[in-house]
């Protein structure tokens, strides 16, 4: 068997923000057009004015995606500055209002606008998606299957999104419960081949529901435009050395699962219910409260189930060169997740003395610094 090239590509939404107010600001036009013409075809706005969007080449390992990411964040961070504007890589701002905001002028997301009414005006989100590179399309629909499993690890240790509209949410990742207001969203369902996939995704463009794949949102999903599985599950992260993680946990997953195939193996496919549920403890409590171990029957700490993916994949990791980012993942579990930091930044505030406006502005500063102290 012919071994897949397993490239990666990263997409990151990410947030403008006044550096004197700390709420949300639309991209000026002269600011995207220095962008776009900086890293051409590598960034663009996206369905709030407020957000934009860049997007990594295609890469063979992550020590490739992690020059050009850097590169496109201190693009967006500078040309953000002379408008006194910064960006930040959270999933949702801390106490902007929705109602507030306003969508791109452009075909695709006017057409959202009008189709998906008083849901879609409240995507007040932001997201990473990882894109890995597979050739064969029934191996695409193969591996999704398998990869589901993992799928609220990976979201476990992405979460970035504790605050909604000025208040803790008490979740560690509200942005899904935004998301999965969307239809087609969620976990993909099990499919036995890519013709099967095809099929059942002409029958909405048939009728016209859908133009394209495109708009099938689901957390795991063949890619529309590239050869490849598209992970769209993970919080965007503050911190570039953890969007790396998350790629490179990503990656070597995916060649892990390729690599049972090759000595006639697979993982077992649970039934969506179940995964369903991690899903849902994932988006509630990060890494703190642990996920079902299926196989198992018990819940078990988020810090033996990393220990564990980082012993079913330290071969795939190492073949990529990623056993550094790999391992990272641990450092996640024993320092916390962006949702751990934001909420200490704004217990930090409340305790100095400052009100709840004062320590939402505190953690909107944090991921300011965050953000650029990669760069």
């Amino acid at each position: 068997m012919t071994e897949p090239e397993f490239t990666i590509g990263i997409e990151e939404e990410y947030l403008l923000v006044d550096r004197d107010s700390l709420g949300l600001a639309e991209a000026p036009l002269e600011m995207m057009e220095a962008c776009q013409a900086e890293i051409q075809g590598q960034v663009a706005p996206e369905f709030l004015k407020c957000q934009i969007e860049i997007g990594t080449k295609v890469c063979r390992t992550v020590a490739e995606a992690r020059e050009d990411l850097k590169r496109l964040r201190s693009c967006v961070a500078a040309h953000a500055a002379t408008y006194n504007l910064a960006p930040i890589a959270a999933s949702c701002h801390p106490f902007s209002d929705w109602r507030e905001q306003h969508h791109t002028d452009k075909e695709r997301y006017n057409v959202l606008h009008d189709d998906l009414a008083g849901v879609v005006r409240r995507m007040l989100i932001c997201g990473m998606h990882v894109h890995v590179g597979i050739a064969e399309p029934d191996r695409r629909i193969d591996l999704i299957n398998q990869l589901s499993y993992f799928l609220p690890h990976l979201l476990a240790l992405s979460c970035s999104s504790p605050f909604w509209q000025g208040r803790d949410t008490g979740l560690d990742s509200y942005r899904l419960t935004v998301f999965d207001n969307l239809p087609r969203t969620g976990l993909p369902p099990r499919m036995e081949s890519f013709g099967e996939f095809v099929r059942s995704v002409k029958v909405l463009t048939d009728l016209g529901v859908i133009e394209d794949s495109s708009k099938i949102w689901w957390d795991l999903r063949p890619s529309s435009r590239f050869p490849t599985i598209e992970a769209r599950i993970c919080d965007v992260q503050p911190r570039l050395e953890h969007t790396l993680t998350l790629a490179a946990l990503t990656q070597s997953i995916t060649r892990m699962l390729w690599r049972l195939a090759t000595r006639n193996q697979r993982w077992r496919i649970y039934d969506t219910f179940l995964l369903a549920e991690n899903r849902w403890r994932a988006q509630r409590y990060g890494i703190r409260e642990g996920l079902i171990d299926l196989g198992r029957s018990e819940i078990v700490p988020m810090a033996d189930l990393v220990e564990e993916m980082t012993e079913l994949v330290f071969e795939d990791a190492q073949h990529f060169g990623a056993l550094k980012e790999i391992e990272t993942a641990q450092d996640i579990v024993r320092s916390g997740t962006s949702s751990t930091r934001q909420r200490q930044v704004y217990l930090d505030a409340l305790e100095g003395g400052g009100d709840n406006q004062h320590a939402l502005q505190a953690v909107v500063r944090h991921l300011i610094d965050e953000f650029h102290a990669d760069l």
